[in-house]
């Protein structure tokens, strides 16, 4: 059963999506706010791709209806990539009812779509770049180059001549005695 059949028009049900849209501060603690539940089901009905190349992460998102300057692309707390933008009721429709034009039916989606990704750590933060075409928006993060193999460290041996008890050299001996044999000078 819609709304209109209960005698609600469309001006009057605009009218009260945008008083219920408003944020409760005086809700209680325990129970979600009511922006947690928009944000929770804009981001499920917000879809979006995700796809790993060898260099970059490309995330696709379909933001139908906005325009490159109504999309918010933000990072919050160093890795969550956030994707937002809210596409509005157009006010056309109130002015054509006014004329006697009355619409049949409106499935097309309006509010607010968000998505929000956890980066890996291998993504450079500093090289995100974002490009909306056709209400499609793609955001390319490049990774990281992958960290250089650790290289053993080499030191050089140096020969210990014999009879020499110059500073530096120190004399192991063995527990069998101090044979000639058994002495090991470290340099």
């Amino acid at each position: 059963m819609a709304l209109s059949d209960l005698g609600f028009d469309a001006p009057m049900l605009v009218a009260l999506h945008d008083m219920l849209d408003f944020v409760d501060d005086a809700e209680k603690p325990h129970h979600p706010s009511r922006a947690y539940i928009r944000d929770t089901k804009a981001m499920k009905a917000t879809p979006a791709d995700i796809v790993e190349y060898p260099n970059a992460f490309h995330f696709v998102v379909d933001m139908p209806g906005l325009k490159p300057d109504q999309i918010k692309v933000q990072l919050e707390d160093g890795n969550v990539l956030v994707v937002s933008g809210e596409r509005r009721r157009e006010r056309e429709k109130e002015k054509e009812e006014k004329e006697g034009v009355k619409f049949v039916r409106m499935e097309r989606r309006f509010g607010k779509l968000l998505k929000k990704f956890v980066l890996p750590e291998n993504t450079n933060l500093d090289k995100i770049c974002a490009v909306c075409q056709d209400g499609v928006l793609m955001v390319i993060v490049e990774k990281k180059p992958p960290p250089e193999p650790k290289k053993p460290k080499v030191i050089e041996v140096k020969g210990a001549e014999h009879g020499e008890g110059g500073e530096g050299s120190h004399e192991v001996k063995t527990s069998r005695g101090t044979d000639e044999g058994d002495a090991v000078k470290q340099a």
